[in-house]
């Protein structure tokens, strides 16, 4: 059983910048693909970007390309998301999730794909 714990949210104002960060207990993400989703209040998750750990092929929704960047660290087997240009309409509960599939090579961008889900960490973006 994988457990995430997510980590980093805060308040930002417009423009600025946050790294969240997803850590995995029991496990090491060496064989998982690992996406960051939000949400919103009344809304459905959507999907933010995701990372295959053995090849760290990454995808991204098209309203954060060019402003997230999702990466790894082995030593520290940690995923981040690093936001930066940040905007009000990012605000959102921020969730990562996981999903083993150690011998494919393509990327989920569906939530209904991933298998562990953590509590979410809320990031709040002031105008």
């Amino acid at each position: 059983q994988v457990q995430l714990v997510e980590s980093g949210g805060g308040l930002v104002q417009a423009g600025g910048s946050l790294r969240l960060s997803c850590a995995a207990s029991g496990r090491t993400f060496s064989n998982y693909i690992v996406g960051w989703f939000r949400q919103t209040p009344g809304k459905e998750r959507e999907f933010v970007a995701a990372i295959r750990w053995s090849r760290s092929n990454t995808v991204y929704a098209d309203s954060v390309k060019g402003r997230f960047t999702i990466s790894r660290d082995n030593a520290k087997n940690l995923v981040y998301l690093q936001m930066s240009s940040l905007k009000p309409e990012d605000t959102a509960a921020y969730h990562c999730a996981a999903r083993l599939d150690p011998n494919g090579s393509r990327l989920y961008v569906v939530q209904g794909s991933y298998n562990y889900w953590g509590q979410g960490t809320q990031v709040t973006v002031s105008s």
